[in-house]
């Protein structure tokens, strides 16, 4: 199988999350238009992505739906699970871990860490936490292959640099600053600042045309 784009990526996510409403359902079925729909997409663009991972449909019935998921799954996950590492224990990782917890029966937040002594060594949201010293150990341990990181700007990439050396290849990073990593590790950056700036911005345009 070729290369899939980080887009394609993320539109199988939703559709994954789109099936797994609809099996709850009852439903069994469904059509590249009614699955556009639900994602705001095309249904071009859903038959593009769902032939690349070489999954097609019926003219008369659509797509069917558990097959669909199965070769989603497929793709998307590792069959032994993955384990996530998130440093940074404050009002947004806590978030994170209370969100997350039980979403997805592969990805499963293993460890916190922080070096507050208030949160070492405890459990937080169902997730225990270390002191970022121990980001090595409990990497191995835990079979830790993606880090997040919601930690200050100012720590992030000492964080960053603490989670590549264990080996980690995937970073979710939420802190307001870009990240020096090396080509082979993969960054997805998160700025709520900027989204919520962002939206403000096209709240007050699209106001001000109202006048």
């Amino acid at each position: 199988m070729t290369a899939i784009p980080v887009k394609t990526i993320e539109r199988l996510s939703k559709y994954r999350r789109v099936i797994n409403r609809l099996l709850e359902k009852g439903e069994t079925y469904i059509f590249s238009h009614d699955l556009a729909h639900l994602i705001d997409s095309t249904p071009a663009q859903v038959r593009r992505d769902l032939m690349q991972i070489g999954h097609t449909g019926s003219p008369k019935k659509g797509y069917e739906l558990k097959q669909l998921k199965e070769n989603i799954n497929a793709l998307m996950d590792d069959s032994d699970g993955q384990g996530i590492g998130l440093a940074g224990i404050g009002y947004l990782g806590r978030a994170i871990m209370n969100y997350f917890g039980g979403r997805n029966p592969k990805l499963t937040i293993k460890a916190a860490f922080d070096t507050d002594p208030d949160k070492i060594n405890r459990v937080i949201s169902g997730c225990r936490c270390y002191h970022i010293d121990q980001i090595p150990e409990v990497v191995k341990k835990e079979n830790i292959t993606i880090g997040i990181v919601t930690v200050p700007s100012s720590a992030a990439q000492d964080i960053v640099n603490r989670f590549v050396r264990t080996g980690i290849k995937a970073i979710i990073n939420w802190a307001p600053t870009p990240l020096q990593t090396p080509p082979d590790v993969f960054v997805e950056s998160r700025d709520i600042t900027m989204s919520i700036e962002k939206a403000a911005f096209y709240a007050k345009t699209l106001n001000s045309k109202k006048k």
